[in-house]
């Protein structure tokens, strides 16, 4: 008795050292939200001017990481929306809607009056009543310089039927986070985790809500037993029983003053509702078999057929005192929860039309714990290929590439040649964290997310598809476009204002020759719709500049938009 006692004692102090944390980190960063919140009115207000449905055909949407990418439930249509990019010295934030339609291959930009404001890391879910409705829970806003983020606990609905937004106000709901993630169960929404950060602060949670889609009322949940410890990033599925895996994210905590440790966490658990007691639910810790992930964060998760839960990419962060650094993966996993088996996705490469080969007796002992995919395939090789932004930059790329076929070097005929023999080479898309996933009718669709090449951060928008039964090869919906990666370096006042004073007028001449190239470049074929959302925070900064400190904000608005198309009309 003395020992259960202290051990609930102890798991009371916990509890309230946690919620002291939590106060703490939210008066610090109160101030900062205030900040955030009047640009994020400003945004609101353009917003409002909208008064009625656009739909406008347009290109792919611009590069961009941490959006949401989901499948209408009942159309062959993927709903792209929010997102953020960087371009090395700006964050920009979206709220803009694409409806992507898998049939004709087509991207169409929808407009909508009162949508919610820019975020990213949000979590979104579907779900079939009223013709479909797209759920949109929390997310972040980030200041331009990156430094201050204002953290959202709004829910929102898209009636996907309508074409309109509805914001559901609530209360008792979870507090204000990004990171966090968000699955439909029966006819409620069940939400785990995420993180809350400041300049100075930051706080993980494990806490778990639950949304009713019938009553619009929020509850928090209290599971019994050991649950995962406080992260975000992590995946979270429904099983085909009705209970709730989450495996893996990322936490970090201080170790000293002014340094951090991160945490790639990859343990499981199941979270069931209690046999006979309705509303209880309770943690219990799984060790699955079979071919696990390496440990990562960044990953992306979508659910795959026949209830098996596909993992794709990341990154493994190396972590020391002072530095930080991160291999990017390109891998894809399957999670069966009715096996509580981990399966490493293989691809079986396009068929040789030329050369069919029957299947032996042999079998394959050595791969059970691989995704079935037919014939063994030669180990595959790294292609390393280097893009020209268009600012001059050297982008590398590495492409995983796959020759499918025997281990053996097949002979040759003398009328085949050697791709013949060996098969077409399959290209799969590069490593990267961060991405868009969505699965439509067995195909894997995947847009976008990032990857790093030393100091600068490489934002995608290319677009790929694979076939989740046949398992071949991965399509090329869009390919990566070097023209869109946009990188500005800090000029050199920014990095050393000591050297620029030394500098002298010759120096503040070249600075300004040099930046004159760097504003925000037009995407081909863009149209100025499209191009004053996705650069309109540097255009406005550029324009309050030019106002100077007094100018009314009505003012500078209207210099900025002067300024961004006649800078358009002369690029086209």
């Amino acid at each position: 008795m003395g020992k259960k006692g202290k051990k609930e004692k102890k798991g009371r102090g916990a509890e309230k050292t946690a919620a002291k944390m939590e106060k703490k980190v939210s008066k610090r960063s109160r101030k900062e939200e205030e900040d955030l919140e009047a640009l994020i009115a400003h945004f609101q207000t353009l917003d409002a001017k909208k008064t009625q449905i656009v739909e406008t055909p347009c290109s792919p949407p611009s590069p961009r990481l941490n959006a949401s990418l989901s499948a209408h439930p009942e159309k062959d249509e993927l709903i792209l929306f929010g997102g953020e990019y960087f371009n090395g010295r700006k964050t920009f934030l979206y709220n803009e809607l694409y409806i992507y339609n898998i049939r004709k291959d087509t991207w169409t930009k929808v407009e909508i009056p009162n949508p919610p404001p820019r975020r990213c890391a949000h979590q979104a879910v579907v779900v079939p009543q009223g013709g479909g409705q797209l759920w949109i829970f929390g997310g972040e806003f980030a200041s331009p310089d990156g430094e201050q983020f204002y953290h959202y606990k709004d829910l929102w609905v898209l009636h996907l039927a309508t074409k309109t937004w509805e914001q559901v106000r609530s209360p008792g709901g979870p507090s204000g986070r990004s990171g966090h993630r968000m699955v439909a169960l029966k006819r409620q929404l069940i939400l785990f985790g995420g993180f809350h950060e400041s300049t100075r602060d930051y706080i993980y949670y494990n806490d778990v809500y639950a949304f009713n889609l019938d009553t619009f009322t929020w509850s928090r949940l209290s599971p019994s037993g050991a649950g995962p410890t406080p992260r975000s990033g992590c995946q979270m599925s429904v099983t085909p029983q009705g209970s709730i895996i989450i495996y893996g994210g990322y936490s970090k905590q201080k170790v000293k003053k002014d340094v951090d440790k991160g945490t790639q966490h990859s343990d499981m658990f199941l979270l069931k509702s209690e046999e006979g007691r309705e509303g209880r639910w309770v943690w219990m810790r799984i060790n699955p078999s079979g071919a696990k992930p390496t440990p990562r964060s960044g990953f992306s998760v979508a659910l795959a057929p026949n209830h098996q839960t596909l993992l794709f990419g990341g990154v493994c962060d190396e972590e020391e005192e002072e530095s930080l650094q991160g291999d990017f993966l390109g891998d894809l996993y399957f999670y069966d929860a009715t096996k509580n088996r981990w399966f490493e996705g293989q691809l079986k490469g396009p068929k040789s039309e030329k050369r069919k080969r029957r299947r032996g007796t042999r079998a394959e002992h050595g791969g059970a714990d691989k995704q079935e995919c037919g014939e063994a395939s030669a180990a595959p090789m790294e292609v390393v290929r280097e893009v020209v932004a268009e600012d001059g930059t050297v982008v590398t790329i590495k492409q995983v590439l796959a020759a499918p076929g025997p281990a053996k070097q097949p002979q040759l005929d003398d009328d085949d040649s050697l791709e013949e023999a060996v098969g077409p080479l399959v290209v799969e898309p590069c490593p990267r964290s961060n991405a868009m996933l969505a699965v439509k009718h067995s195909r894997l669709y995947l847009y976008g997310g990032m990857f790093e090449t030393g100091d600068r951060q490489v934002t995608l928008s290319d677009f790929y598809c694979l076939d989740l039964h046949k398992m071949d090869e991965w399509t090329v919906l869009v390919e990566a476009d070097p023209e869109t990666q946009e990188w500005l370096e800090e000029t050199d006042s920014e990095e050393d204002s000591d050297e620029g004073a030394e500098g002298g007028e010759e120096d503040e001449d070249s600075s300004e020759e040099d930046g004159e190239p760097q504003r925000p470049l037009v995407m081909p074929g863009e149209q100025f719709t499209d191009y004053l959302p996705r650069t309109e925070h540097y255009w406005v900064s550029l324009a309050r500049d030019e106002a100077g400190p007094e100018a009314k904000e009505k003012r500078v608005l209207k210099i900025a938009h002067t300024m961004a198309k006649a800078f358009f009309d002369d690029s086209v």
